[in-house]
């Protein structure tokens, strides 16, 4: 099966509006909600169609996260939740862009890892850690996992953005050349987001977080 990872720039406080909702959201909010509802019925539809049960369904594990209690239990459950929690993801942010198709994502991200670690990359800044790195830690309660890892979710601090690009700009010229071609596609879409962001910055309304997300 191949896995397909997307990224997009998002400013969270837009995303923690949500999560759980609190009083009363602007007429914008409300409208983008609608959005993120529909895409949940959506997704639910495909997974009917393919007859596909998690034991809770996309726009009831939706509800869930918007009240702030994702409480349902089952060994599927974090399937949907994490989906839901996509469905908001996706309508906040840029445009999604995609990083790139893998069959081993996770194989193949850890070995770079293992890479780059030896050519001195400090593990903070390590590829596989902000892939995989699970619900942001603004998030104000536990969210399930999927028992098979996927969906995942990741996201990268532009706090940190500029550090991850040196070091891997720092090491390229050594890296295993198995590993080239995937890290300078990734060190490409980077440099644009920062680019992006100084340009942001002028304006003050520049987004705080890199979000990415692999399908399963």
């Amino acid at each position: 099966m191949s896995h397909v990872i997307s990224m997009k720039t998002a400013t969270m406080s837009r995303i923690l509006a949500y999560l759980p909702v609190a009083g009363e959201l602007t007429d914008n909010q409300e409208r983008v909600l609608g959005i993120i509802r529909e895409h949940a019925r959506a997704g639910q539809a495909s997974l009917d169609h393919e007859g596909i049960d998690w034991g809770i369904t996309v726009p009831e594990a939706l509800e869930h996260l918007l009240a702030g209690r994702p409480e349902a239990t089952g060994p599927y459950v974090g399937n949907a939740y994490y989906t839901a929690l996509q469905n908001i993801i996706e309508c906040h942010g840029s445009d999604p862009t995609d990083v790139g198709v893998y069959s081993k994502p996770s194989t193949f991200f850890g070995l770079l890892d293992e890479e780059l670690a030896g050519l001195g990359v400090p593990a903070d800044l390590l590829p596989h850690g902000f892939l995989y790195a699970g619900v942001p830690e603004e998030i104000p309660f536990p969210i399930p996992s999927p028992l098979d890892g996927y969906p995942a979710i990741g996201h990268l601090p532009m706090a940190r953005l500029k550090e991850v690009i040196d070091a891997y700009n720092a090491v390229l010229d050594r890296l295993d050349g198995s590993f080239t071609y995937d890290l300078k596609q990734l060190l490409e879409l980077l440099q644009v987001e920062y680019d992006e962001l100084q340009t942001s910055l002028k304006y003050g309304h520049a987004p705080d977080a890199i979000l990415f997300w692999i399908q399963g």
